[in-house]
């Protein structure tokens, strides 16, 4: 049987929700993050050595990577409407957002709470140096990127609501987390209201809300 191993805070949450949405027997453990370094703890590691999450295991099979992971899920499921088939009108899009996600959204987001770690974690007296230099950054790079990004998903959600068609793909699983960020952070606000309607549409699944009940935490934010 399919196990997902869930580290509390990750991005694991999206296969939760996958796996919730298509119905099928899946095993969940759950994995508390080491109180001291926040990291993964030893029996996670075990199971996934880099101490990445999401990680599944199906018999002898260990993966790791959300990407990886929704291919191989839906692999086994071949006629499932969460991937749009070849020849569909909504394919070219399903593939730009399924992978925009963690190729051009994830790296802004990872690349945004390191410079805020290297602000608030180097040494006091060229700590303004440290902010200033990585402030510049942020706003030369960061910012603007991620502008772009939420510009493309305001227009595209316009047609129908959805991120590839008119109804609910693994793209829009594989978005709701970058976004699902950026709205908790208020960077929506008052500029992206079919983003914010579109965040309150997938928390209206049922899917995504047994997902959130046996997640039972909340996800993990990026400080942008």
């Amino acid at each position: 049987m399919l196990t997902l191993h869930h580290l509390e805070y990750s991005q694991s949450y999206r296969v939760l929700w996958l796996l919730e949405e298509l119905g099928t027997e899946y095993e969940l453990k759950l994995y508390e993050r080491d109180k001291t370094t926040r990291l993964a703890p030893a029996d996670y590691k075990a199971v996934s050595p880099l101490g990445t999450s999401p990680t599944i295991t199906d018999g002898d099979l260990n993966l790791a990577e959300t990407g990886a992971i929704f291919d191989y899920v839906l692999d086994k499921h071949p006629d499932s409407p969460l991937r749009p088939k070849a020849d569909s009108a909504a394919r070219t899009d399903y593939l730009f957002w399924i992978h925009a996600a963690q190729g051009s959204m994830m790296p802004m987001m990872l690349m945004s709470i390191v410079f805020q770690m290297l602000e608030t974690k180097s040494p006091g007296i060229i700590r303004p140096l440290i902010k200033a230099v990585l402030g510049k950054a942020r706003s030369a790079m960061v910012k603007p990127r991620m502008k772009l990004l939420l510009d493309k998903a305001e227009a595209d959600l316009a047609a129908t609501g959805w991120f590839a068609g008119d109804s609910l793909t693994a793209a829009d699983m594989m978005m709701s987390y970058p976004i699902e960020s950026a709205h908790t952070k208020g960077m929506l606000e008052g500029n992206y209201p079919n983003c914010e309607a579109w965040v309150e549409r997938i928390k209206a699944l049922p899917s995504y809300q047994s997902a959130k009940e046996k997640d039972g935490r909340p996800s993990a934010i990026f400080q942008l």
